[in-house]
């Protein structure tokens, strides 16, 4: 595939994942996403045959996002407690997207969480990969219940992207992001 091939093939998937997380995967038509980019609908089938094809794609590129964003916050600080509050800090700097649309990939996990097992275990991945960095910190810190507590932060995680969509409040993400740092400096192993 060329440039122009592979710029096109860039433009579906990021239009895809736009109106993947604004819309949902289910009411997001092959149309839509050819609106979205200009490109002719007859023309993806030369990039993607299906829509879950595409879904695949813009997982993968989600993938790349998230753990670029893991890979910062490991060069930021050598020290897991460290890395766990940069973590963190993505509910502000998301913030502005969590108020509108909630969180991109807990939105697609709900909403395939009653599909076709494959669809779902592709929703997950990007989840799998931040529970397994964050369980990997809490390792690092010497509990021997990393997993757990790694699932702890993304359920707080995702229950304040939640409810700060549902009620449209940035004060609440404010607040609950100073409480989950206060939980991660408590998380330090004596």
């Amino acid at each position: 595939m060329g440039s122009k091939g592979e710029n096109n093939r860039q433009l579906i998937v990021e239009a895809a994942d736009q109106l993947f997380y604004t819309r949902g995967y289910h009411q997001t038509s092959f149309r839509d996403i050819a609106d979205a980019t200009g490109i002719p609908r007859g023309n993806f089938y030369y990039y993607f045959k299906t829509k879950d094809e595409i879904l695949h794609a813009v997982v993968e590129a989600r993938l790349q996002v998230y753990g670029d964003i893991l890979n910062a916050c490991e060069q930021k600080s050598n020290e897991p407690r460290q890395r766990l509050l940069c973590f963190s800090d993505m509910l502000a700097h998301f913030e502005d997207n969590i108020i509108v649309t909630g969180c991109p990939i807990g939105t697609l996990c709900s909403e395939l969480a009653k599909d076709e097992d494959d669809l779902q275990q592709v929703s997950r991945a990007v989840f799998k990969m931040m529970r397994s960095w964050l369980a990997e910190q809490f390792s690092a810190l010497n509990y021997s219940d990393a997993d757990a507590r790694a699932m702890d932060m993304l359920a707080r995680m995702q229950g304040i992207t939640v409810m700060a969509s549902a009620f449209q409040d940035r004060d609440f993400i404010h607040r609950s992001l100073a409480e989950l740092q206060n939980w991660i400096n408590g998380q330090v192993s004596n």
